[in-house]
């Protein structure tokens, strides 16, 4: 009788524990773990979102040396010629229009202007300055032209005469220019300009990139 007691004791034991495990089996994860999870989920995207602000900082500092950099590259460049006509007596009267050559370089800061052609290259777009000056008899016309690649821009004339023996003249102006486009002084058929280093003159700079 005791022995049946025991058995029966051990048996319903055996029922509850198993209940026990079936009820614990269905209960959810403990809140703590769910916590965490959810603090985890939150760092995740907080750290997503330093990772954006980070890749856009970088992207800001890159865009600003690069524009460090070309304004550094646009203070170093410098254009500054002076060039005379040379010789020592008149050059023309000539039958057709003719480039003027100014073959004593004076100046030539950045190589842009040449002395075999007598022509002004710009080696950067931006706004130049130009002037030209000269000296002539009376006996002919004086006259010279400035042209920016087939256009005329500016010119200085004086008109032949018998009692002047002696004429002046000169123009200046800025011009906005493309890079590879050129400047240059044209002497018109029958004028003529005196040729000489310190009469005679074409100059330029540049003022500013843009």
């Amino acid at each position: 009788m005791f022995l049946f007691i025991c058995l029966f004791i051990l048996l319903c034991c055996d029922l509850n524990l198993g209940q026990f495990e079936n009820d614990s089996q269905s209960e959810p994860v403990c809140p703590d773990s769910c916590f965490l999870q959810k603090e985890l989920d939150a760092m995740k995207e907080k750290l997503g979102a330093m990772e954006n602000m980070l890749r856009d900082s970088q992207t800001r500092v890159i865009n600003s040396e690069n524009q460090i950099t070309e304004l550094k590259n646009q203070a170093s460049v410098k254009v500054i010629f002076s060039a005379a006509a040379g010789g020592n007596g008149t050059i023309g009267p000539f039958n057709t229009d003719t480039t003027l050559i100014y073959k004593t370089v004076i100046t030539n800061i950045g190589n842009a202007y040449s002395q075999a052609t007598g022509v002004f290259t710009a080696s950067v777009a931006g706004v130049y300055y130009f002037s030209i000056f000269y000296h002539a008899g009376g006996e002919h016309e004086g006259k010279l032209l400035l042209y920016k690649n087939n256009d005329l821009m500016v010119m200085t004339h004086d008109h032949k005469s018998d009692s002047d023996t002696a004429d002046n003249g000169g123009n200046t102006v800025f011009l906005q220019l493309q890079q590879g486009d050129q400047v240059y002084v044209r002497l018109p058929a029958n004028t003529h300009v005196w040729g000489h280093d310190h009469l005679t003159t074409f100059s330029g700079f540049l003022v500013t990139q843009m």
